[in-house]
């Protein structure tokens, strides 16, 4: 970094000079293992397998006379189930395949968005497709794809939410970012199917997803086609769930959004952490993510020199109070969220999560109307009748 850079950045001396220590120690350690692990030129290990690649397609090649198809999902863009789902897209070629989809896994991030926050959107290669990751929510990713601020064209014919690690059933819809990714694009009247798989930790494995996509695929196809026929439901997206063993499945059943939900258990950690996990950094990890590690990084050589150069104690606080302030009343207590598994009382075999027990590909009509059924309806009116009448 040369002076004249420096002095256009606006940033302080020292944080500047952090920064270059740190960005300098990285640049050592990193050539010394690209020189370790560079490959020889002769080795045929290292050359492409022209039988298995799959042929870019730049945007601006794309076949105007294609439908387009968006993409997202909530597991994160480098994910298995979004990659397969494209990869198998791609191949078909019927389509112009976009991809907007989160950096990180935002698989419980609901149907929220960033406000008052900038969210960075990078490019990234895919093969066949135009893609990029977003520093937000799944209703980020599909709410700025549809805004015509990203991407050339207007509007998609489909959006597809998916393929989620974990299936959404139930009360889990709410929480579930990759339903949400699906209902975002219904508030803005595009159709829309969002697509979850049974995983279960013990059984599935990768492939699984694979499976999932040419079980999916059929009906994918058909609403491409029936979107462009004016066949396709207006007033719903189709949740497709699919079982833990997809290409035994029994076959697709409409079912009904259940009463199902996992019970939310709150577990106390120790406040103690792991300053060296802490610090672990992926190869294919984002630039965001980079640059946060940079700052954190450059932060902690900073305080360094200065304790150095003090040479005066340093009391940690475990809390802070308003404002940033120091509080030693005030303690901060960790918790971390654990989901556990319910027994369920309903037996209706229609019921989303049944269909999925039994072997099923369940799929659900979701609904952008919130529906109160009669008799809850008829109470909540006789409550707010009488508690009038004893205010009055």
């Amino acid at each position: 970094m040369t002076t004249s850079a420096v002095k256009n950045n606006f940033l302080p001396p020292g944080l500047v000079s952090n920064l270059q220590e740190v960005l300098l120690n990285r640049k050592g350690a990193q050539n010394d293992k690209d020189q370790q692990s560079k490959p020889k030129d002769d080795d045929p290990s290292t050359q492409p397998s022209s039988s298995d690649s799959v042929p870019d397609v730049a945007a601006d090649d794309a076949d105007s006379t294609k439908p387009v198809v968006l993409v997202t999902n909530a597991d994160g863009i480098e994910s298995p189930g979004i990659t397969c789902l494209v990869d198998a897209l791609v191949r078909q070629g019927l389509c112009n395949v976009n991809v907007c989809a989160p950096q990180s896994d935002k698989s419980v991030a609901g149907h929220s968005f960033t406000l008052k926050e900038t969210i960075a959107v990078t490019p990234t290669d895919i093969h066949g497709a135009t893609a990029y990751e977003v520093s937000g929510t799944p209703v980020d990713c599909v709410s700025l794809a549809l805004s015509g601020a990203l991407f050339s064209w207007s509007k998609p014919v489909l959006v597809i939410s998916g393929i989620n690690r974990g299936s959404s059933c139930g009360h889990q819809m709410f929480y579930s970012g990759v339903v949400a990714g699906a209902r975002e694009a219904l508030f803005n009247s595009v159709p829309s199917i969002s697509i979850s798989l049974d995983w279960r930790n013990d059984e599935s494995q990768e492939s699984d997803f694979k499976d999932a996509v040419s079980v999916c695929l059929p009906l994918i196809n058909a609403a491409i086609r029936d979107i462009e026929k004016g066949a396709f439901p207006k007033s719903c997206l189709l949740h497709i769930g699919v079982p833990k063993s997809p290409l035994t499945n029994k076959g697709f059943k409409l079912t009904k959004q259940s009463l199902w939900s996992s019970k939310l258990c709150w577990q106390a950690k120790s406040s103690t952490r792991n300053l060296a996990a802490g610090r672990f950094l992926p190869n294919q990890q984002s630039l965001g993510m980079q640059l946060a590690q940079l700052g954190r990084d450059a932060s902690a050589a900073g305080a360094a020199r200065k304790l150095v150069t003090q040479r005066k104690n340093i009391e940690v606080v475990e809390s802070v109070g308003i404002a940033g302030k120091s509080d030693p009343d005030r303690k901060v207590k960790y918790f971390r969220l654990e989901l556990l598994d319910k027994k369920q009382e309903e037996e209706d075999e229609d019921l989303d999560f049944r269909a999925l027990e039994n072997g099923f590909v369940a799929v659900t009509p979701v609904s952008l109307a919130m529906h109160v059924e009669a008799d809850v309806n008829a109470a909540a009116s006789k409550w707010i009748s009488s508690a009038l009448e004893v205010e009055q």
